[in-house]
């Protein structure tokens, strides 16, 4: 990853912008995870792996990966998955929404954040069936 330091913010915290390296980041111009102050944010991730979509077809399994592209995106910035505390998953048939959320529910089932899935027309890539968005809080120490 990548790092950007921008200016801080009113409260004095300081923001951190972490990029991934990914096709699209440099392209439209934004950050793979942000970090202000205690609020960390992931912009959305889908199971793109190298440039190109894993696990085509299968809607579980790009959750899986799409939440372990926000998880350690998450960790550069120092969160755990127990610091999720709001997800949001778009979906691109309401076909998948069980899988989906299924396979949110094995990571974050004991966690329990608070979660928002959206029935969309579709994503950037017509293989991605899903993309997820994590935010988690870290209160400082």
């Amino acid at each position: 990853m990548t790092v950007a330091v921008g200016e801080p913010p009113a409260d004095d915290a300081v923001v951190t912008r972490l990029g991934s390296g990914g096709p699209w980041e440099s392209v439209y111009g934004y950050s793979r995870v942000v970090r202000a102050g205690a609020l960390a944010i992931t912009a959305g991730c889908t199971s793109t792996v190298d440039g190109r979509v894993a696990h085509a077809g299968d809607a579980a399994a790009q959750t899986a990966q799409a939440i372990r592209i926000g998880l350690d995106a998450l960790a550069e910035v120092g969160a755990h998955p127990t610091d999720v505390v709001r997800t949001r998953m778009y979906v691109t048939d309401r076909l998948y929404v069980d899988e989906v959320g299924r396979a949110h529910n094995a990571v974050f089932g004991a966690v329990r954040p608070v979660a928002t899935m959206v029935v969309v027309a579709g994503l950037v890539d017509p293989e991605h069936l899903v993309e997820i968005e994590l935010e988690a809080y870290l209160p400082t120490p």
